[in-house]
């Protein structure tokens, strides 16, 4: 059934709704792969057209909330997290937990900003905007303002964030077959790789979607993505053969801790005004 604040979808609407969640993500997979081509996925040529593939898919995605969405009186684009209440502290302050999170890399990433020139070569760079523009947007929007809106009514705020993440994980899956098709590697690097990348991504995916609970925006999701991508994973391995390696090993536990500390805090829901999308949470709704 449906109806007003709080209300639950049935579990044949739920079933559904999942299942528009599967067709968003193997959408904007296989988006991908409807260009014929023959180069590397980091040719400017397939990064383009990649782009405007995954683009379109964004733009479809919310008609496909507003399809099961209907009853609730609030824009479809605010619950996705495109609105304008509490938007500067909701770029800043996820940003600001990511950041300290990643402290202890051999290249600190507080001087994340500070590179005016490298910044200007990366403008003009097609695999630096896929990596660090066009993909946290287009992910965050889909995977987690398109999915979200559509999970909260059936498993509540907790379940949408662990569960949104997954269909996040199994997209990545999909890099096996460009490393199969290249066949530098065997089949076995190749899924230890995969099974690593899915648990990253999971689980990266449910700190996103975390953020975009607590503050009702994508755009700290999108900023903390692109941040992410850019870091990448922290090198312990450097670190541990760093001259400096045991400064290096506190950074990264004081780096950690910090972001314990501060996730709650950072994200408390009192900076970001009303959240549109906690009103489709049955209650009680303790995320948001």
């Amino acid at each position: 059934k449906t109806g007003g604040q709080g209300s639950v979808l049935g579990p044949v609407l739920c079933s559904l709704c999942v299942l528009s969640c599967l067709f968003l993500a193997c959408l904007y997979v296989g988006s991908l792969y409807v260009w014929r081509r023959r180069l590397s996925r980091d040719h400017p040529s397939v990064i383009k057209r990649r782009c405007v593939s995954v683009l379109l898919v964004s733009a479809l995605s919310p008609a496909v909330v507003k399809t099961w969405i209907q009853w609730v009186g609030v824009p479809v684009w605010e619950l996705m997290g495109v609105r304008t209440d509490g938007l500067v502290l909701a770029a800043l302050l996820p940003l600001l937990l990511t950041m300290v999170s990643q402290q202890g890399p051999v290249n600190p990433p507080l001087f994340f900003f500070s590179d005016v020139q490298s910044w200007r070569l990366c403008v003009g760079d097609a695999v630096w905007l896929r990596n660090q523009v066009v993909a946290p947007m287009t992910e965050e929007l889909v995977f987690r303002g398109a999915m979200l809106p559509m999970l909260v009514p059936c498993t509540g705020p907790t379940g949408a964030i662990f569960t949104a993440p997954l269909f996040f994980g199994v997209a990545h899956l999909h890099h096996v077959i460009e490393q199969r098709r290249l066949g530098k590697e065997s089949m076995s690097v190749i899924l230890l790789v995969a099974g690593m990348q899915f648990l990253y991504t999971t689980v990266f995916g449910a700190f996103t979607a975390f953020i975009f609970m607590r503050t009702g925006h994508v755009v700290g999701p999108v900023l903390c993505h692109s941040f992410c991508n850019s870091q990448g994973l922290p090198d312990i391995s450097s670190a541990l053969q760093h001259p400096q390696r045991s400064a290096l090993l506190v950074s990264y536990l004081m780096g950690a801790l910090l972001f314990l500390v501060l996730l709650f805090p950072l994200t408390d829901p009192y900076f970001y005004g009303a959240i549109p999308i906690c009103s489709l949470a049955p209650p009680p709704a303790s995320v948001c």
